[in-house]
């Protein structure tokens, strides 16, 4: 993604993390963007302005009451992006309410650009209800707000505040201000495995990491698309700037789906969802009897690729997976047909490094025309981004 050229405020508020903002700055400009930093006064206390000059090659502002005291008017109209990196609670209080008594808060005011925050402060201060609602408040003005990182906080407290890694700031800032193939599109995934009950204690479930699910959600989060993720149980985080709508059974995936799938220009069915549900889940845990084997009565759970195929739209792309061990072609064929898709991704278990688990995929995709694309073995990331360049290939014949 370019940035050469592009017009960038770089803001920085008095917050300890402020050191990773001098990082943030090498980074865009390694890029070519254009920076000109925008500090409050508090911030000399933790990165010194002949450091940020010296790498944006422009003169800080830093105060209303010097030689440029209206520079705030003329940045407000020259930046194509004006980025708030640390965000402290005192600034976010201040650009919420809307109140100008320093830099930074007078450009924001004056800003005709996009804005976006990365919030940082200590854990307490983060969860506190003023600073959420200040947020909430940012977001309602067309702030973007990214979220915080967590983890061990100057205070050696452990928690949600830290402001997020240089890179991944850099990586938003690119997504906003680089047009991507599915920019302005609505996607939604599907990843993880369900579960389905047996008793409070104990459930059915498959080998499914979501890994593949997730790969895609991400990608398509960088290609520009906004993303929602309906997941079942997995170890994963959630990739950034992706809706995450976590669920458990089949019967729950489907609900969650049903509620988004209609607004959607592309599903991607990614989740391995379980066929058969307990026929009864039992209200307390069902206990071992010596010497007797148990029987545990199952039946269908609704088919959620047939469901939305059924009701998919026109111009709505609509991708299935299928995971064969034998038959494998005319088995996603059938499958392709049978739930009205777009196109199948044919995944095998038979072959080394694809199917669960696995940071690599091997997969074929199958369109309607009965073209067969096998794909070599590739990081699943790579699979993803194969996927949805087919998904804009059929968007644009729409």
């Amino acid at each position: 993604m370019s940035l050469k050229g592009k017009r960038i405020i770089l803001a920085l508020s008095g917050s300890i993390a402020a050191y990773k903002a001098v990082y943030l700055l090498r980074l865009l400009k390694k890029a070519e963007a254009v920076v000109k930093v925008v500090t409050t006064p508090s911030v000399d206390h933790f990165v010194g302005e002949l450091t940020l000059s010296s790498l944006s090659g422009e003169k800080v502002f830093s105060g209303l009451w010097n030689e440029n005291w209206s520079e705030h008017v003329s940045l407000g109209t020259w930046a194509d992006l004006m980025v708030v990196a640390p965000a402290t609670a005192n600034t976010l209080a201040k650009m919420a309410n809307g109140l100008c008594d320093n830099a930074l808060t007078a450009v924001y005011l004056a800003a005709r650009c996009p804005v976006m925050v990365a919030p940082a402060m200590d854990a307490d201060m983060m969860i506190h209800p003023r600073t959420q609602a200040n947020l909430q408040t940012l977001k309602a003005d067309g702030v973007q707000v990214l979220p915080s990182g967590t983890g061990f906080l100057a205070s050696g407290l452990e928690g949600p505040g830290r402001l997020l890694e240089p890179e991944e700031i850099f990586e938003a800032i690119s997504l906003r201000l680089t047009e991507g193939p599915l920019s302005g599109k609505k996607v939604l995934v599907s990843a993880g495995p369900t579960r389905e009950a047996l008793d409070p204690v104990r459930f059915i479930s498959n080998r499914s990491s979501g890994k593949m699910g997730y790969a895609l959600a991400k990608v398509a989060s960088q290609m520009g698309a906004e993303v929602t993720l309906v997941s079942g149980p997995t170890h994963l985080d959630a990739p950034a700037r992706v809706n995450l709508i976590p669920v458990l059974s089949a019967a729950d995936m489907l609900e969650a789906i049903q509620t988004k799938a209609s607004a959607q220009d592309a599903i991607v069915m990614a989740a391995a969802v379980a066929d058969y549900t307990p026929l009864k889940v039992a209200d307390q845990k069902i206990k071992k009897k010596t010497g007797d084997d148990m029987n545990i009565p199952l039946k269908r759970t609704l088919d959620i690729l047939r469901t939305i195929g059924a009701d998919k739209p026109a111009q709505q792309v609509l991708v299935g997976f299928a995971m064969e061990t034998e038959n494998e072609l005319e088995n996603a064929q059938k499958k392709l047909v049978a739930k009205n898709l777009d196109f199948v991704v044919l995944n095998s278990l038979r072959e080394a490094g694809a199917g669960f688990g696995h940071d690599t995929n091997r997969v074929t995709l199958i369109h309607r025309n009965k073209e067969v694309q096998a794909l070599p073995l590739m990081s699943k990331e790579a699979v993803a981004a194969a996927i949805w360049q087919e998904v804009c290939n059929i968007l644009a014949l729409h």
